[in-house]
C-alpha cells in the first residue's frame, strides 16, 4: 500500500469543512496534529487516499465518521477547581442575585460547556455542597455538554488521575473520592448530580434544546473559534439564558470583544457577563 500523504490543498479543504461543521479553526501550526489523525482515519476506513476519505466523510449521512474525527481532533485538558475564583463568585454573588429575581420555584439551571472529562461540572457540585447553604432550599439542575462523545463517556465514569485532582483540598479529596490504584473515583453523590449531553454550538438544531439557564460556564473554548464562530456561540448563550442570567468565560476571554448582547458585571471575585433583564 502506497504511503498516505496530506497535501496543502487537502489540508485546506479539510480545514474549511471541519470549520463549517464545528466552528473550530486549525492554524497552519496544527498541520502535523491534523495530518496524523486524518491519515489514521484513512487507514482505519480503508479509504486508500485523502480524496476517497474526504468524499466518504462529506456524504456520510449518519455523521458517525465526522463524530469520530471530532473526538480525535478536540483537546480536552482541565482539572478540578480550575479558575476557582469564579466558583467563589457563583456562591458569594451570582446565585444570590439569581434567586432574588426568581418569580417562582423553578430549579436553578447551570450549564457547563464544554464538559471535557467532567472536572468543571463536578467542581460546581462540590462548591455548592460545601459553600452554598441555600442549596437546602433550592433545586439545582446541572447540565454539562461537549461535542466529543468519547470525553462525555469518560465524564460519566468519573475516574480521574492524580494530576486532575492535584488542586483539590485534601479534605474534599477524601470526602468525595475513592482511591483506586493510581486513580480516583468520584462519589456516586456527585455522579448523579450532573447530566452529561452532546452539543455542537455551531448547530442551531442542537442548541435549540438548551433553554432557561440561569448560569453558564464556558471557559477556554472560544479561544479555539474565530470571530464569526464566537459571535454564533454568544448568540446561542444569549438564547439559552433566562433574563438576568450570567456567563462566566475563561480569564483570557471577553464577551465585550465578541458581542454587544451582554452587560459586563464586576463582582468582588470575578468579572462576568449578564443577559439584560426585561423591564
Amino acid at each position: 500500500m502506497a504511503e498516505i500523504t496530506i497535501s496543502e490543498e487537502d489540508f485546506r479543504k479539510f480545514r474549511e469543512f471541519f470549520y463549517r461543521k464545528t466552528g473550530i479553526q486549525f492554524e497552519d501550526s496544527k498541520r502535523y496534529f491534523v495530518d496524523k489523525r486524518l491519515i489514521e482515519r484513512i487507514e482505519r476506513t480503508d479509504s486508500e487516499c485523502f480524496r476517497n476519505y474526504f468524499m466518504m466523510l462529506r456524504f456520510d449521512t449518519s455523521g458517525d465518521e465526522l463524530q469520530t474525527l471530532v473526538n480525535l481532533m478536540t483537546v480536552n485538558e482541565t482539572y478540578f477547581f480550575r479558575e476557582e475564583y469564579q466558583f467563589q463568585c457563583m456562591v458569594n454573588s451570582l446565585l444570590g442575585e439569581i434567586i432574588r429575581h426568581k418569580k417562582d420555584s423553578t430549579p436553578i439551571r447551570i450549564w457547563s460547556v464544554p464538559s471535557s472529562s467532567g472536572e468543571e461540572a463536578y467542581s460546581i457540585v462540590m462548591y455548592l455542597l460545601e459553600h452554598w447553604p441555600a442549596l437546602k432550599e433550592w433545586d439545582v439542575e446541572i447540565i454539562s455538554s461537549d461535542i466529543d462523545t468519547s470525553i462525555i463517556r469518560q465524564a460519566r465514569r468519573g475516574r480521574y488521575s492524580a494530576r486532575s485532582v492535584q488542586h483539590l483540598p485534601g479534605q474534599l479529596l477524601k470526602k468525595y473520592f475513592k482511591p483506586i490504584g493510581l486513580e480516583y473515583q468520584i462519589a456516586d453523590e456527585l455522579l448523579g448530580a450532573v447530566e452529561f449531553t452532546r452539543v455542537n454550538l455551531m448547530d442551531p438544531v442542537d442548541v435549540r434544546a438548551y433553554r432557561n439557564f440561569d448560569l453558564i460556564f464556558c471557559r477556554n473554548l472560544l479561544i479555539y473559534f474565530d470571530d464569526l464562530s464566537r459571535r454564533q456561540a454568544a448568540e446561542a448563550f444569549y438564547d439559552a439564558l433566562n433574563p438576568g442570567g450570567f456567563v462566566c468565560l475563561g480569564h483570557s476571554e471577553s464577551m465585550s470583544r465578541i458581542s454587544s448582547l451582554f452587560r459586563v458585571r464586576k463582582f468582588a471575585e470575578a468579572i462576568v457577563h449578564q443577559k439584560t433583564r426585561e423591564e
